[in-house]
């Protein structure tokens, strides 16, 4: 069953249920690229705004309040995920965001005429552009809504899954402060650390960058909202703008702030390249903890071994018994993907010409979507994996009173020179270095046992960053 619907291209035939109208319809028909629908995220951030507009609207006595109200009750059932199936259209869409918008309108519209006793498609009723889409444009409302979207979702999702990944690799490296192990650099055997320490770096990273996320999500605060088709404010005005703003604050609980310049913040993506940098500064963080866990983890027999990592899946289907870094896998994949993300958020935000930049769909799905999925990968890396980690203490032993480094701490009583011999020779032989150097006839052993003790090598742990 379809409503006839028409538009300024002509007649077209809509499902007689659904809450959407004509331009929907022509985008679902006219973009089917990927399959992948724009995140309800943004739905939902664009569902505060419209509400935040209609309010302003009717204060500003441009919208009547039957009307108005309403649309405020629509948008609330948007909010309430009551209409999550009447946002059809794929994320590779018409530029700048106006299938959204009208998505949007469309839905808030016929939802608002059902409020009102009406017959879904009538129009004179509540109409999508005249009433929904009051004192507004795509071109300043989409921008806006990639920022509001982006920080709530770094507000309540990235941040907190990241949080309980900081507090399970800060447990660790307290965990392991004794656990004197053998250092590495350039995959190579080198000087002692304590397992302690290297935990305590990984959580240093990811604090530094979190603050470097932190500092981006401030400038998303920032909107252009009032700026309309190209930042002159046709149609609207700065009490409208004022009035939004101020409702969007109580409806999202952050506090947003017209651009000072809405031509700045309408012809350019910088807020979200902002963004979009921190979460590339958080990925490749914990990009290099995962790769550190699964060298670390490696083996068992053919590998490093010092720690395990937790068994969660079977790691094979023709080897019996195999068991894989499942966990820290995923968490490269995703920190992987979201660079990738990032990439593609970069070539958009250069593709802007003069007063808007047409390719704010894909960035505003790039960015919702690494935030999700960095905050879900994050949290499971923390609670699946990291926080279920043990040392191998038998193997960690081994290696350290193998590890030809330590000759290192005998340079400054017999010289470079003469501490690179007895390295090689100790590599040569397969003994230690303590006993090549015993055998030598270099230093005496009590002397030899508190020179190459490992645990005086390594140092006090960092009470900070």
């Amino acid at each position: 069953m379809y409503r006839e619907e028409r538009d300024v291209l002509g007649k077209v035939m809509v499902p007689a249920g659904a809450y959407y109208g004509s331009e929907t319809q022509r985008t679902v028909e006219n973009f089917g690229v990927s399959g992948i629908k724009v995140p309800l995220e943004l739905v939902y951030a664009y569902a505060m705004l419209k509400k935040a507009a209609a309010i302003a609207n009717m204060e500003d006595g441009k919208l009547d309040r039957r009307r108005g109200n309403a649309i405020v009750h629509a948008c609330n059932d948007i909010l309430a995920h009551k209409l999550d199936g009447q946002f059809p259209i794929d994320v590779f869409q018409s530029g700048a965001g106006t299938s959204l918008n009208m998505n949007v309108n469309e839905v808030l519209a016929n939802r608002a005429i059902e409020i009102l006793h009406g017959k879904l498609g009538d129009y004179s009723i509540v109409h999508p552009n005249d009433h929904v889409n009051m004192s507004q444009s795509t071109n300043d409302t989409m921008p806006s809504v990639l920022h509001i979207a982006a920080y709530i979702g770094i507000r309540d999702a990235l941040l907190p899954s990241l949080a309980v990944l900081q507090k399970a690799l800060a447990k660790k490296a307290v965990e392991f402060r004794s656990v004197v192990k053998i250092g590495r650099t350039h995959l190579q055997d080198a000087v002692p650390i304590t397992l302690g320490q290297e935990f305590s770096g990984y959580e240093a990273a990811l604090s530094s960058a979190i603050d470097i996320l932190k500092e981006a999500q401030k400038r998303l605060l920032c909107i252009p909202l009032g700026g309309t088709a190209v930042g002159t404010m046709i149609n609207a005005d700065e009490k409208y703008a004022r009035l939004a703003v101020r409702e969007l604050g109580r409806i999202s609980g952050a506090r947003f702030r017209v651009a000072k310049n809405r031509f700045a913040s309408m012809q350019q993506r910088l807020e979200s390249l902002a963004a979009s940098d921190a979460l590339k500064a958080v990925s490749t963080v914990i990009n290099k903890v995962a790769n550190d866990l699964r060298l670390l983890s490696s083996g068992p027999v053919g590998g490093m071994d010092e720690i395990t990592l937790p068994a969660v899946m079977p790691g094979s289907s023709i080897m019996p018994g195999k068991i894989n870094p499942s966990i820290a896998e995923m968490m490269n994949m995703v920190c992987m993907t979201v660079m990738g993300k990032c990439k593609a958020i970069d070539e958009a935000a250069n593709g802007g010409q003069l007063e808007i930049n047409v390719f704010t769909p894909v960035i505003s799905y790039e960015l919702i979507t690494s935030i999700k999925i960095l905050a879900n990968g994050s949290r499971i890396f923390a609670e699946r994996c990291i926080t279920g980690i043990v040392v191998n203490k038998g193997r960690v032993e081994k290696n350290i009173e193998m590890d030809t480094s330590l000759a290192t701490a005998l340079s400054p009583y017999i010289g470079y020179k003469k501490a690179s011999e007895i390295a090689r020779e100790a590599y040569k032989t397969g003994k230690s270095v303590k006993q090549v150097a015993l055998g030598m006839g270099i230093l005496g052993k009590k002397e030899l046992d508190r020179i190459l003790d490992p645990r005086r090598q390594v140092g006090k742990m960092p009470k900070g960053r």
